[in-house]
């Protein structure tokens, strides 16, 4: 491998905002350079959640029959059970998409998916086990980035630089960019519990007094998240693993003897959960999208789909400039500015889940019940289309706008 590489926009970061952006920017004729630093995608992801928006963007792709034949599991309606009551609170049925549910596909799956159809296009690099080390700063102008590799060290040089390295981005901060944090009373432990075909239904959220427990069907087992308060998790592993399996029975009788599958805490993964932004995006020759740009909250499950959001208005909004080889401040600005306004609302949402709910059911020692505008959910069907609305599709869905340098010209499709 030589020493420097040369590109239009390299793309720091393999997970879900980074893969999509670099097939996006390939398929319209930008050359991409993604760097991932681990060796493949088969990884324990928490992030499995497959949104009718982010599927929206996969059918305007034309790809859709071609996803959805990758596992995956479907949920149409979803609900929760506080305390002896369930509330029935989403109905995706009834959106205006071509996918009316949430999907539940592996990441790997996903990100595997994506950068396979970007390797058909000529533009599209993805280099595996390439850590990016440092930032190259010319002036005040991001040229590229450091990167390390098993022949040793190279330098990606690239008209724009963007950082999708998540929530603990080391470009956000070489890049010196200001974090806002929200904050976050919760933090989540995550495991699996396997499951029997005579289960209860899809109920996404089960609250009793002082516990909840979310739980995801994956066909073959539970994946579950049990909420927790802040620094809770040393306090819970020295009570030991049986009061934790004990925890979980009290939340879910059903599970029985199926608690004695976790063993050990190694089974269990901790997400520390996070809720901030960056107060400017980007500076001269970078970018910053997805958790890399904002940390979004487990509530929802909207954070892959917030990520995705981004890198395609980013394709939309950038293509053009990089093709011409000039990405100025404004160019970058207006990718901010697109995408600040759903990522404040959604972080606003979040807080209120987590602070008026969650809190309150983690603190409270006598029965939980509904609050009464979350029993009008039950009385009134029509209602549950409004929190579909918010999860599936958002508050400024994006639509694909770039073209595709392999096809003939077509056209034009507004969706």
């Amino acid at each position: 491998m030589d020493d420097t590489i040369q590109t239009r926009c390299c793309i720091a970061g393999g997970g879900p905002a980074g893969v999509v952006l670099g097939f996006l920017l390939a398929r319209a004729g930008v050359e991409v350079v993604i760097l991932e630093k681990h060796a493949d995608f088969f990884r324990d992801f928490r992030g499995d959640t497959i949104h009718p928006s982010t599927l929206e963007v996969v059918y305007e792709l034309g790809l859709l029959d071609e996803f959805l034949k990758r596992p995956h599991q479907e949920i149409r309606e979803a609900g929760g059970q506080i305390g002896d009551e369930f509330i029935p609170l989403a109905d995706l049925t009834h959106l205006p998409t071509h996918c009316k549910f949430m999907g539940f596909m592996p990441q790997w799956d996903f990100l595997n998916f994506f950068a396979e159809h970007g390797r058909n296009y000529p533009q599209f690099q993805l280099l595996m086990e390439t850590e990016v080390t440092g930032l190259i700063i010319e002036g005040n102008t991001v040229a590229g980035v450091k990167a390390m590799t098993p022949s040793g060290e190279i330098d990606v040089r690239a008209t724009l630089t963007v950082g999708c390295d998540g929530r603990h981005s080391l470009v956000r901060e070489q890049a010196e960019l200001q974090v806002a944090s929200l904050g976050a009373p919760i933090d989540v432990l995550w495991f699996r519990v396997s499951r029997k075909a005579d289960d209860p239904g899809q109920v996404l959220g089960r609250f009793v007094p002082g516990k909840i427990l979310v739980m995801l069907n994956r066909d073959e087992y539970w994946q579950c998240a049990f909420v927790i308060r802040k620094g809770e998790f040393e306090n819970i592993k020295h009570r030991g693993l049986e009061a934790f399996r004990a925890d979980i029975n009290s939340v879910a009788p059903f599970l029985g003897e199926r608690v004695q599958e976790i063993t050990d805490w190694d089974q269990i993964k901790l997400l520390t959960v996070l809720v901030d932004h960056l107060r400017r995006w980007y500076r001269p020759g970078l970018l910053c999208i997805g958790d890399a740009a904002h940390a979004m909250s487990p509530v929802g499950g909207v954070g892959i789909n917030l990520a995705i959001q981004d890198a395609v208005a980013t394709a939309n909004l950038l293509a053009r400039p990089l093709l011409e080889n000039y990405v100025s401040l404004s160019h970058l600005q207006r990718v901010q500015w697109r995408r600040e306004f759903p990522t404040k609302v959604t972080q606003w949402g979040q807080v209120q889940v987590q602070e008026r709910i969650l809190s309150a059911v983690l603190g409270s020692q006598g029965q939980v019940r509904p609050p009464w505008f979350l029993r009008l959910f039950k009385k009134f069907p029509v209602l549950r289309r409004i929190p579909a609305r918010l999860i599936g599709i958002g508050v400024r869905p994006e639509h694909v706008r770039t073209p595709d340098v392999l096809t003939p010209p077509q056209l034009s499709n507004d969706h």
